[in-house]
C-alpha cells in the first residue's frame, strides 16, 4: 500500500517579472517527498516488496540510466525484480544503503546505492540482459536536462542523500558508527542518541553586468584554460546570500556590485549545494584575479561571446547548470556551442 500523499507541486523559476515554468534543469521536481512516511521503520523494506514501487539505482555520483534513441532516462525499475539483482534476496539488512524518495498517484520511489555492494558494474549488464536495453553510468551533469521532472527530483535527491550518507558514517561528537534510520534520511548514533540530519550548503552564482551591458565571465583554478562561468562561491556562517555574492566577487576579481536580485534556485548534488542564482550591476570594471580560486576574468559583450563560444575559443557550462540558464538569459536566446562539459 502507497502512502499518502498531497498534491503535486511544480517549481517555476522567476526572471525580470517573467515566468518560465520548469526553467531550472534540476528544479522541476514534481514527487511528493510524503516526509511524513519516513517515520515508519517498515516502509522501505515493505515497499521494496511491491509491484507499484520503482527503483532509483545510484553507485556515488553516478546513475544508472538507460539509453533510447531520442534521449536517456533514469531506470525506474519495478522494486522487487531490481531488489533481487542487487542484493541476490528479498529482503535488505537493516542499514542497507536504502531511502524512501517519495510517492505520486501511480507509484512509491526508493534509492539504493549500489556502491556498497560488490560489482555495481554488473547489475547494468544484468538489467541489459533482462530487459533487452542498453544500461549506463552516468552523470547528472550529462544526463540532467534529458531528464523530465519526475526523474530529475529523484535522481538529484537520490545522489544527495547518498553522497552524504557515504561521508558521515560516524558521530561527530563520540566517533561511533551510526545506523540509518527515518527511511534513510536520518543517522543515529547508538551511543549518545544524537541524530544526525542531511546537510545542504547553499551557494550563490551570479550573472554580473556592468553600465555597458557586458557580462562578467571568470576561470575556475582547477578548470580546463579555456572553460569559463558566471562566477560563485558558498554563503559563510552569519553571511545573507547578497552579500555573499558582493564579497565573492570582489574577492575573486576585485569587482565592486550594488544592486544585487535573486532570480532563482537549484539543487547540485556535488556533493550537497542549493545554487541560489542573482543578477548583479557592477559598480567598477577594471578585473584583478585572486590568483587562487580565480586565474582568469573577462567582460564579455553578447557578440564576443557568441564569436569566442561558436569558435571553440571557450567552454561554457553544460545546460545542466545554473550559470548556462543565467548566461542565456543574458544572451537572449541558446548560445550555439560545440563544447558544454559541466
Amino acid at each position: 500500500m502507497r502512502p499518502a500523499r498531497r498534491t503535486d507541486v511544480f517549481a517555476v523559476w522567476v526572471y525580470g517579472g517573467c515566468v518560465f515554468g520548469n526553467f531550472l534543469p534540476l528544479s522541476r521536481a514534481t514527487i511528493d517527498r510524503d516526509a511524513l512516511s519516513r517515520r515508519d521503520p517498515e516502509l522501505v523494506m515493505r515497499l521494496l516488496q511491491s509491484s507499484l514501487t520503482r527503483v532509483v539505482i545510484v553507485d556515488g555520483a553516478r546513475v544508472a540510466v538507460r539509453g533510447s534513441d531520442d534521449a536517456t532516462r533514469n531506470s525506474l525499475g519495478e522494486g522487487r525484480q531490481y531488489l533481487a539483482r542487487v542484493t541476490g534476496k528479498n529482503m535488505p539488512d537493516v542499514d542497507a544503503p536504502f531511502a524512501y524518495l517519495g510517492a505520486d498517484s501511480d507509484f512509491s520511489y526508493v534509492g539504493i546505492d549500489v556502491g556498497a555492494w560488490n560489482g555495481p558494474d554488473a547489475l547494468l549488464t544484468a538489467l541489459a540482459d533482462s530487459e533487452g536495453e542498453v544500461f549506463q553510468w552516468a552523470s547528472l551533469r550529462e544526463v540532467g536536462a534529458q531528464l523530465n521532472g519526475d526523474e530529475t527530483g529523484l535522481i538529484t535527491t537520490a545522489l544527495a542523500l547518498f553522497q552524504w550518507h557515504r561521508r558521515h558514517r560516524y558521530c561527530s561528537r563520540c566517533g561511533a558508527a551510526t545506523r540509518i534510520t527515518e527511511s534513510g534520511w536520518v543517522r543515529k548514533c547508538p551511543v549518545d542518541g544524537v541524530e544526525h540530519f542531511p546537510r545542504t550548503d547553499p551557494a550563490v552564482i551570479m550573472a554580473i553586468t556592468d553600465d555597458d551591458d557586458r557580462l562578467l565571465l571568470g576561470r575556475g583554478a582547477h578548470w580546463p584554460a579555456n572553460r569559463f562561468s558566471t562566477l560563485a562561491g558558498f554563503v559563510e556562517p552569519g553571511e545573507i546570500p547578497e552579500n555573499a555574492v558582493r564579497r565573492e566577487v570582489f574577492e575573486e576579481t576585485s569587482v565592486e556590485v550594488g544592486d544585487v536580485e535573486y532570480q532563482g534556485s537549484q539543487p547540485w548534488p556535488f556533493p550537497a549545494s542549493l545554487m541560489l542564482a542573482y543578477t548583479g550591476r557592477a559598480l567598477s570594471t577594471r578585473i584583478i584575479v585572486d590568483g587562487i580560486e580565480m586565474l582568469d576574468a573577462h567582460w564579455f559583450t553578447r557578440e564576443e561571446l557568441s564569436q569566442a563560444a561558436g569558435a571553440g575559443e571557450i567552454i561554457l557550462p553544460g545546460p545542466t547548470s545554473v550559470a548556462r540558464a543565467l548566461i542565456e538569459q543574458w544572451y537572449g536566446s541558446e548560445v550555439t556551442t560545440p563544447n558544454a562539459s559541466f
